[in-house]
């Protein structure tokens, strides 16, 4: 779902940049205002799982694979004004250090999907106050929002892409939205079983939770690397027929790569935690 650099124009990706940047600098300080101390520990938690299940591609077609994104599974665990911080945080990384997506493009994937992703993903979830349905239909819709941006942004840049390419990409992008839908409706009906009620309730997530899903994060970039689809997803199937090849890593580099990154996403999202709570101490009881 990442946009390589080298596709995007100068004026797109600078537009991009002008709009992502102070966007993301509100929604800091909005997750700010509404941070709750005791969802610590979760942010890190949601941030390593979702920066680890994003390195495991599964097919969705011919000589074409999907990811989990999960803008849409964290605004439901952290709330959007949090779940946005925590995305920049994992695409910012994945950017910077990975070399996944890119610098230049990086205004543009922030704004898909830590932005834009994560509001589409959060309001189906909001108007059926957390049913099945609306996690269904919110982590399907964030991705479609994210991906029809990049498609939007690719073509505004003269990315020339050929109709019937388009028509595959959208079908494929449909496709890649409903199993993310799927995906996120597993993940949450999972933590339910886990940590009943823990999204609603002010101790976010305790032991139990946590430990399953440290466990699941680390198995995912460690393991889960060597059983992933190699073909490139969509946006990158689009990049390869506009001549740019992705590069190519052994299994075993990415494994590392993949645990090294879950250790600092896992690290740079405690510490925006704790930034974010830094700035609303907590409030001391009434004596009686």
């Amino acid at each position: 779902m990442h946009i390589p650099d080298g596709f995007l124009s100068i004026p797109v990706w600078g537009t991009m940049d002008a709009v992502a940047l102070p966007s993301i600098a509100y929604l800091a300080r909005r997750a700010q205002r509404e941070f709750d101390h005791h969802k610590i520990p979760l942010m890190g938690v949601m941030g390593a799982f979702v920066f680890a299940a994003q390195l495991i591609n599964f097919p969705v077609g011919s000589g074409t694979s999907a990811h989990l994104v999960g803008g849409a599974l964290l605004a439901f665990t952290l709330g959007p004004a949090a779940a946005s911080i925590v995305m920049t945080a994992i695409l910012a990384t994945q950017a910077l250090v990975f070399q996944d997506g890119g610098l230049l493009a990086l205004g543009a994937n922030l704004f898909n999907m830590a932005i834009a992703g994560v509001v589409a993903g959060y309001l189906p979830f909001m108007l059926l106050r957390g049913r099945r349905a609306g996690v269904f239909l919110g982590g399907m819709i964030s991705v479609l929002v994210s991906a029809l941006l990049a498609l939007g942004e690719l073509l505004q840049s003269g990315v020339r892409m050929p109709r019937a390419v388009l028509e595959v990409s959208i079908g494929l992008f449909f496709l890649s939205a409903v199993i993310e839908g799927v995906i996120t409706l597993a993940v949450m009906q999972a933590l339910e079983r886990i940590e009943p009620g823990f999204v609603r309730r002010p101790e976010g997530m305790r032991g139990a939770g946590a430990l399953t899903f440290i466990a699941a994060s680390l198995a995912l970039a460690g393991v889960g690397t060597f059983i992933a689809s190699g073909q490139p997803d969509g946006i990158q199937k689009l990049t390869l027929q506009a001549g740019i090849s992705p590069h190519a890593g052994t299994l075993l580099t990415k494994s590392l790569a993949g645990l090294m990154g879950l250790l600092l996403v896992y690290v740079l999202c405690l510490g925006v935690s704790r930034v974010l709570a830094a700035g609303r101490p907590l409030i001391a009881p009434r004596a009686n």
